[in-house]
This record gives structure tokens, sequence and C-alpha cells, in this order.
């Protein structure tokens, strides 16, 4: 550094202040080490170290950091970038102003520009030195200290889920925002009961450090099926009712647990996610708009204008909104909504899918909830009513697996058949209800017409049969691998996180008894009722088990399972599945306007001890004709009013019925 001296100072004097300067940094070297902490964002540090005196009068701490830091905080500042740029020396003049470029990654994208930083070589504390004149335009260009910042997010619009035939699932409709305008509301207990929120809510909303009189404070969204409850609320003093857009779901509970719903992000959602998730924005909570979320949020954008004191704006900073993409399922929606109807809120599960090419068409979980109380702010009392209830419509049937009962005996079949080691016309002797195979009690519903082959043990769904041909003729490790080649103890290939099925807990069979209850569907087995549906394709495919799809964008007929049924087999089964409706005992699925054929099942969940306990009730079928939709319900306490497995045939049938007559 060369500083130019006055001329009337003596010679010994200037040596003096020479010497004494020389140890000072040059302002390259001054502004250098600023730039560092300017980079790290430490505004502290560069307030107490390297602040000017007129800018510490001008701004004071509060301005330089308090203001700054929020500001950085509120518009993502971050990756601070300041390049000093070359000079020429000039060693007649104080050098008091560097250029720079500075840069750096906001909210609204990526902004850079030029700025020429004032230096002060001046005494504070005892200390002469270069410091920064600094001002606003240090955080942002052509910002001054009277201005105003406004951050404004550009909203991406949420794609939509449509079904097979592109109607709308989840869509983006017209809602209503009812609100208070703060200073005019006289009651609040009355308005807290028609919104059914807290008083101690609305007096939160109200009592915001932003809101003042005469201002709209938004306080509850509605969907257009809610028009009543608007009418009523516009009734009461100091409220007002306005047009906004709210996530819809057209199929209600039938799609509840499929489709889900969405909310406002929480802290740790936008932490964990992959995409860039603004505070306040809408993602999905459950279903598959929890699944498909990144794909069907798209990504917001954001606009950084500076707002001058006339009102003018200048821009900083702008990334466009990147709309989501709307996805299309293989879903039926009229055949999903006609399905749930059926099992009339029953608890159960319920699937369809196409045998020919795997494509789900059906998947519900019964009873259902209504989405859009979630997605427009559910109370409290209401969440605990939904949890409390007995029937338990949050929980999601479909995902999990349950005892397949009866169901199992064509699998069992198609495993003996496959390995060789069954013998379809070997018949039994089996007398009365109950008899012991290997020393362990084994119990059937009926008796069976002679002869007790696998023809008339699958019509008269015969455990007996099953638990002595299993134990004699195929055995433990022919049966386990058998179940293992039909997907058991595997994941399920599918879209929507499916729990898989189980042989058993540990997957192995242990004793002839476990051996015994697994062929007919109990002991440990666990079977999820898209697996189940899907086996069953083999009965149509000639042993191929197609991976199920949800996506109308997947390849179908993708093969998971080959070859693990002959087609000769899968012919005779046909056979005895049909004559499991119209030849064996009489199932309310005997019905003239098709011609249904599947397997009845009941799983009897009783704990040690007891006489009785729930049962569950299944049904597989198909339209022996078309055989283009296996339909497969499970509908839990069939033991109430007698209804057992045959009652869920009938509600099968009722849907094969629907899907014929379309």
């Amino acid at each position: 550094m060369k500083k130019t001296l006055p001329l009337l100072l003596s010679t010994s004097f200037a040596l003096t202040i020479l010497a004494g300067c020389q140890n000072q940094p040059t302002p390259e070297e001054r502004l250098d080490a600023y730039i560092k902490l300017w980079e790290k964002q430490d505004y502290d540090k560069m307030y107490a170290d390297y602040a000017s005196k007129e800018t510490k009068k001008t701004y004071g701490k509060k301005e330089f950091v308090d203001r700054t830091k929020k500001l950085a905080d509120s518009l993502a500042i971050e990756k601070i970038s300041v390049e000093r740029m070359k000079t020429e020396e000039n060693e007649e003049k104080e050098q008091t102003s560097l250029p720079v470029t500075i840069s750096f990654e906001t909210l609204a994208g990526p902004v850079s520009y030029k700025k020429d930083i004032p230096l002060t070589f001046e005494k504070q504390q005892d200390t002469e030195n270069w410091f920064i004149d600094w001002d606003s335009s240090f955080v942002l260009k052509d910002f001054k200290k009277e201005d105003q910042v406004q951050l404004t997010t550009l909203d991406a619009k949420r794609g939509d889920l449509l079904d097979a035939k592109n109607q709308p699932l989840a869509t983006t409709g017209t809602g209503y925002q009812v609100g208070a305008v703060a200073g005019e509301v006289n009651d609040l207990t009355a308005l807290a009961k028609q919104l059914d929120r807290p008083v101690s809510a609305l007096k939160d909303a109200l009592g915001a450090s932003w809101v003042k009189d005469g201002q709209f404070v938004p306080l509850k969204t509605y969907t257009a099926n809610d028009k009543s409850k608007i009418d009523r609320l516009k009734q009461l003093d100091g409220i007002n009712v306005k047009e906004t857009e709210v996530r819809t779901y057209p199929f209600g509970k039938a799609t509840s647990h499929l489709i889900g719903y969405t909310g406002s992000a929480t802290a740790d959602e936008i932490k964990q996610s992959k995409q860039t998730i603004q505070a306040g924005e809408q993602v999905g909570k459950r279903g598959l708009e929890q699944v498909l979320d990144e794909t069907l949020r798209g990504t917001s954008g954001a606009r950084i204008n500076i707002v001058k004191p006339d009102k003018t704006t200048v821009s900083v900073a702008e990334t466009q909104a990147n709309d989501g993409q709307d996805i299309v399922l293989t879903i039926d929606g009229k055949l999903q909504q006609t399905t749930y109807a059926t099992m009339k809120d029953d608890p159960g599960t319920a699937t369809a899918i196409d045998p020919r090419t795997g494509e789900t068409r059906v998947l519900l979980s019964s009873p259902g909830f209504d989405p859009s109380e979630f997605t427009t702010g559910i109370s409290q009392a209401r969440l605990d009513t939904l949890t409390n209830d007995p029937d338990q419509p949050l929980l999601n049937r479909f995902t999990s697996a349950f005892a397949p009962g009866s169901t199992q005996k064509p699998l069992t079949a198609a495993v003996g058949l496959k390995s060789q080691t069954l013998d379809p016309e070997k018949a039994y002797t089996i007398d009365g209800l109950k008899t012991k195979v290997d020393g362990f009690n084994v119990t059937r519903i009926h008796e069976t017409p002679d002869p007790v082959n696998l023809h008339n043990a699958l019509v008269y769904s015969d455990n007996i049969y099953f638990a002595k041909s299993t134990l004699e003729q195929i055995g433990t490790s022919t049966f386990t691998s058998g179940l293992e080649a039909l997907g058991y103890g595997e994941k399920i290939p599918f879209t929507y996180p499916m729990r898989a099925s189980q042989i058993s807990n540990d997957g192995s069979i242990a004793s002839d008894g476990q051996l015994m209850d697994t062929s007919y569907g109990q002991g440990q087995m666990l079977t999820n009722i898209l697996h189940l549906a899907s086996m069953y394709e083999i009965f149509l495919t000639d042993g191929t088990i197609y991976r199920p799809t949800l996506l109308a964008e997947e390849k179908t007929k993708q093969v998971w399972k080959k070859d693990v049924l002959d087609a000769k087999d899968a012919a005779m089964i046909r056979d005895d599945l049909y004559d499991v409706v119209h030849a064996g005992y009489s199932l309310p699925a005997d019905i003239p306007e098709i011609k249904v054929a599947g397997k009845t099942g009941t799983a009897e969940l009783k704990k040690s001890g007891e006489e009785n306990g729930q049962e569950n009730g299944f049904f597989v079928g198909y339209d022996n004709d078309k055989k283009d939709l296996l339909v497969a319900i499970m509908i839990e306490s069939v033991e109430k009013e007698n209804r057992g497995s045959p009652y869920v045939s009938g509600l099968v049938a009722d849907v094969l019925k629907s899907h014929a007559n379309k």
C-alpha cells in the first residue's frame, strides 16, 4: 500500500506514520478476508470487525446482521461466491473501491451481479485499518434500506390420477376457503362449533402478528360437496368465503385406501425429500398420492422481487413451476365403486385382475374413509372417532395378509399335480366329520360323497382329504418348494407396497400337524389378497402367473411365475372350480346371469381354548365363459348371522355380473 502524505508534515513525522502503516493489510487483502466471512455467511463477524463507522451508524447491527440473516433464511440463500476482479494499481491515489462478482443460489434460482465494494481507511478502537462501507445491495442488487423483499411461490399443478378409462380418481377441483375478517367476528364459540375446530385454534389464527383489523384470515378449506356447511357459515358475522383449488376424490371411500390423500408438508417431509419442497406445499400423505408423490407433485417455482416504496418492483430471480404429471392406472373406477358398494362397508378387502394380462382392475379395503376430510383438515375429535371405530376404516387391509382358508386347496392340488406326487384319482375312506391323522385332529364341515378323491374333495371342500393327501403323497419338502414356486415368501412385484405372503412365520413347516393345517390354508399361512387372485391365474393360463400391474404405462403380460401347472391339470381344476358352484353345496354364486366358477374359503381365527372365534370368509371366482376377470373378496367375521364363506361367493357373483353387463 502506498499513501500520499501532506507536504506540511516533517520528514521524521512522515517516516513515523509510514512505519506504522507498513504492517497494515492492503485494501485487497482486507477485502479478501472479508469475502471469506461473506461466503460463510458469518454476518456477526463481518459487522463487528469489518463494518465502517458510517455503516454502523446508518444500519446498525439489527439491520446489518438480523435482517440479512432473516432474508438469507427466507430466500434460502446459499453457496455464496464472491470473486474479486483484477484492477490496475494506482500509485497516486488510494483504492477506495474494488469490483467483485457476487453469485449465490436462492429458492427462485441463481443470482449473479457485479458490484463495487467501497472501503474506508479509518480508526476504530485504537486501530487503523480498511473497513467496508456496507449497504443493503450487498444482499441483493438494487436493494435499499427502505425497500421490501417479496417472495412469491409459483405453485405447480399436481398431476391427476386417472383410471383405465381416463376418469379422475384424484384431481384438482374447486373448493372454498372459509375465513374470518379480523375484528368483525362477534361469536368465536359459535364459529368454532361450525368449523369443528377448538376456540383456541381460532384465537391463535386471528391473533397472529401479521393480522390487522379488516384482513381476511383463512381458517378452513372445504370441497364443493360441502355447500350446505358453507351456506351456514356465510350467515355468521365476519365470515367470508373465497373459491380456491382443492384436491378432490370423485370415488370417495371406494378408492380411499388405494388413492390416499394429500396434506401440507411437515418439516420432516421437507428435510427428507429428494426434491425441493416449500413450507405449506401439498404432498401425498397416504396411498398412491404418497407412493407416486414425486411424479404427481412436480416442482414449484418461486419469484423474488424487490418492492420499492412507490410499489414498483425490481425482479431479482424467478424459477418457473413444472407441473406434475398425470398418471393413468389400470383400475376400473366404476367397477371399484360397484365392488365397494357390494361389500356394504363390511370389514374386508377385495381385488379384481385381468387374468389375461395381469392388470389390476379393483383393489380396495373396506370400510373406507372420506379422503377430503384429511385434505381439507380433519379435526382431532373426528380423527379420534375414526381411529376408535371397531371396524377400523383407517386400516388398509389389501396391503396385509390373511389366513386364506380353503381358497388354498386348489393351489395345494396344483403343487401336488405339478410335482406328480398327487394322484387325483386316489380316493380315501373317511367316516364322520372328525378324524385323527398321524395323531393330529382334523375336522371337516360336511361329509364328502364317495369317492373322496381330488374332484369331490375340492367340490365339497374336504379338509381331511387335503390333510391326508398332502401328508401321505406330497410331503413337506415338495409342498414347501411348490408354494415358493407360486411366490410365497417373495416380495410381490407391484407398484403399491404389499406384505409378502408367507408359508409360516419362518418360512418352514416344522411338523406333520403344521403341514396338514397349511394344506387347507390354516396354521401360520398368510396370503395377500392380490397374490391370491394372481395365483388363481394358473388355472386360466395353464400354469403362468403374470406380474400384477397397476400403472397403465407398465408392460402387460410380464411373466412372474411360469410352468407351475400343466395345461391338462389346469383344465381339470377348472372343471372342479365350476362344479364347486354348480354341483356341490348350494352357493349364492350360482346365478342364472353368468356361470361363476371359483372356490370358497373360511379361515378360523379362534384363539387357543376358544370353541368359537372370528371367521374370515373368502371367495375367488371368475366368469367361466369369458374368463376375463378374476375377483377375490375377503369379509371378516362371517360367523355373524351365520353367513359364512357362501355369503362372500354371492358378492363375487354380483361383481362379475356387473362387469358382464357393462
